[in-house]
């Protein structure tokens, strides 16, 4: 189990100046190792409340996203351990030592936000398919795959900085990262909080870029386990309607022909895949001081 002392917060922030101060203070009653504020190039005071509520601020000259925040918090970190809090108020200071009380027996814990407490039904609805798609490439239930609450050891982490996106995916990627490379991941329920100010998602908006993510966790963890039924089953139908036609026409049909052609070369691309991802994976996945 690992200890407060050994545990370094790491709190990514874009003009959060209304809530950022009392996020510090509530976690200060906790002896933690250091409480580091990650300030996104905030264009209001959350550099100088969180530095007044005694938490080490790293300053962004620019906003670069949620992920190039929590990157900077890991490199500036020196415990053992790294809890990442959201700085909208959203988590509570119990929950983020049940977390930390799980690491040591798990590399990494994570937040699970009950349904209830997530913001909108949309939003539930887009995470509860974000996870079953991570569940199903990962074999693996995933309960919460989108929570930025979660703790970690820090040497692993180093491990997969290179991976991580400057955007608002790097929860993401560090669940499927962890899980890929056969470390130790559980899930703590959480109730969230409702957050200070406005979010910084817009449906609307970043709608298209969740799709992106959606294609890079394939492409980058498990390409297989999409291209393989995609392959199977346009060869099935491509087998079966050239069959068809066969017995009752006496001729192979060109659309089944360039259905099993088209089988093949989604196979071949999804092995290769499969390849590139494992080397760029395992080659990369070193740890970094």
């Amino acid at each position: 189990m690992a200890q407060p002392g050994a545990v370094s917060i790491v709190i990514p922030a874009f003009n959060e100046a209304a809530a950022i101060a009392d996020v510090v203070r509530a976690l200060a009653t906790t002896s933690w190792h250091e409480v580091i504020v990650v300030d996104d190039g905030s264009l209001d005071e959350t550099s100088r409340a969180a530095a007044s509520a005694g938490a080490i601020v790293v300053r962004h000259p620019y906003n670069k996203g949620n992920g190039a925040a929590v990157k900077s918090g890991i490199r500036r970190a020196s415990g053992e351990y790294v809890l990442i809090v959201d700085g909208d108020g959203q988590h509570s200071p119990a929950d983020a030592e049940r977390l930390v009380r799980r690491l040591g027996e798990y590399d990494l814990v994570i937040g699970a936000r009950n349904g209830r407490t997530q913001a909108t039904l949309a939003r539930r609805a887009g995470n509860a398919l974000l996870n079953a798609f991570a569940g199903y490439l990962t074999g693996r239930r995933i309960d919460d795959l989108t929570s930025g609450f979660r703790a970690a050891r820090r040497e692993h982490l180093l491990e997969f900085l290179h991976l991580l996106p400057n955007g608002f995916s790097t929860p993401t990627t560090t669940t499927l990262a962890f899980m890929k490379a056969g470390y130790n991941v559980a899930f703590e329920p959480i109730d969230a909080r409702q957050r200070v100010g406005t979010s910084k998602i817009k449906l609307a908006q970043d709608g298209a870029k969740f799709f992106v993510i959606i294609l890079k966790i394939v492409t980058l963890f498990s390409p297989l386990r999409v291209f393989l039924p995609i392959a199977l089953a346009t060869f099935t139908f491509g087998c079966a309607y050239g069959i068809w036609n066969v017995i009752a026409h006496s001729r192979i049909p060109n659309g089944a022909v360039l259905l099993i052609l088209f089988s093949v070369v989604v196979f071949l691309v999804g092995l290769v895949s499969e390849q590139i991802a494992a080397l760029r994976f395992e080659g990369g996945a070193r740890p970094r001081g």
